[in-house]
């Protein structure tokens, strides 16, 4: 295997990494992609979407991530009655002063788990665009800046359509991925069950799980991520990918320049996870998908023939020819 010398110094990050999956591999069974995709936008400092039909842990997973960092968690699970205020606050009149105060919501946090996004209308939804983009609230004129860091896990469920609603294109683009948990293999559901067996009490196991990141140490990591190399030509091969999703025919939307930016950002954050203090082509490959797949949108005739986002993003990955 070709060694190099690194010109970061990526233990500390190593560390915090490898502590982070033993604590959640203490409750969680398999899902290494996806723990890895969730590792990858916490350092790229991103948001996350996780699609994936009831029972496959994805709540779950995300409060286990949350737990191993020493940072404020919230929950907001949404419905369909969901009001903007219910998550972002409401300003309350004080008959002491006869001023109105500014009662901060759940989403004032630093890790925030939002429990079936779709379920709420598109007027709470819309809520959450300044706070994704901007990490701040305005409210009557006033702007109040949340702490950092600041990300934002949502599940979803693909299958059921009764009483959800279409997330806007809009901020389905300031998701850095969109991560699809699938059914465990046999071995691992197996393992899924003795382990449930053994440890009887799921909330004991999730008591286990310690605290191994503080906000500092996260904020340290994420500037070695800002200080990965990348050369020229990689630049380029990331704009022809997300160009090549605007003259697609199979796509009726294609990627905005966001998509390059998270394309890269994402990039540097893996080759720090691969132990790497630069990116290669093949960090870009492995985060197209995740990246693009709720970005674009399907023809009509492409989505009738049975089509799906990620084999059109494969495809044209394919037709780029890789530097080297």
């Amino acid at each position: 295997m070709e060694t190099f010398d690194s010109r970061l110094d990526l233990t500390p990050l190593k560390t915090a990494v490898d502590a982070i999956r033993v604590e959640v591999g203490k409750v969680i069974v398999g899902q290494h992609q996806t723990v890895d995709l969730l590792l990858t936008a916490l350092l790229a400092d991103g948001h996350v979407l996780i699609e994936g039909v009831p029972g496959v842990a994805k709540t779950l997973t995300a409060k286990l991530l949350a737990k191993t960092m020493s940072v404020g968690f919230s929950r907001i699970q949404f419905t369909p009655d969901l009001m903007p205020s219910d998550v972002l606050g409401t300003s309350v009149f004080m008959p002491k002063t006869g001023d109105f105060t500014f009662r901060h919501g759940p989403i004032f946090s630093n890790l925030v788990l939002i429990d079936e996004i779709n379920r709420a209308p598109a007027k709470t939804q819309a809520a959450l665009f300044e706070v994704m983009e901007e990490r701040q609230v305005t409210n009557d004129g006033t702007t109040y800046t949340l702490d950092e860091p600041f990300m934002v896990l949502a599940t979803q469920n693909p299958i059921e359509q009764e009483g959800t609603y279409r997330l806007p294109e809009a901020q389905l683009d300031r998701f850095l991925f969109k991560v699809v948990v699938g059914y465990p293999a046999v071995n691992e559901e197996v393992d899924i069950l003795r382990g449930h067996h053994e440890r009887r009490n799921l909330a004991t196991a999730i008591d286990a799980v310690s605290a191994v990141l503080t906000a500092d140490q996260l904020a340290t990591l994420r500037s070695q991520v800002h200080q990965v190399h990348v050369e020229d030509k990689l630049f380029d091969y990331i704009a022809q990918i997300v160009q090549a999703t605007r003259a697609n025919k199979s796509l009726y939307l294609g990627a905005s320049p966001r998509a390059s930016v998270a394309l890269l950002n994402s990039a540097k954050a893996l080759a720090t996870l691969r132990g790497r203090d630069f990116i290669t082509p093949e960090d870009v490959q492995e985060l197209a998908a995740p990246v693009l797949r709720h970005r674009v949108l399907l023809t009509p005739e492409r989505e009738m023939e049975g089509g799906t986002a990620d084999e059109v993003v494969v495809q044209l990955v394919q037709k780029i020819e890789v530097p080297r």
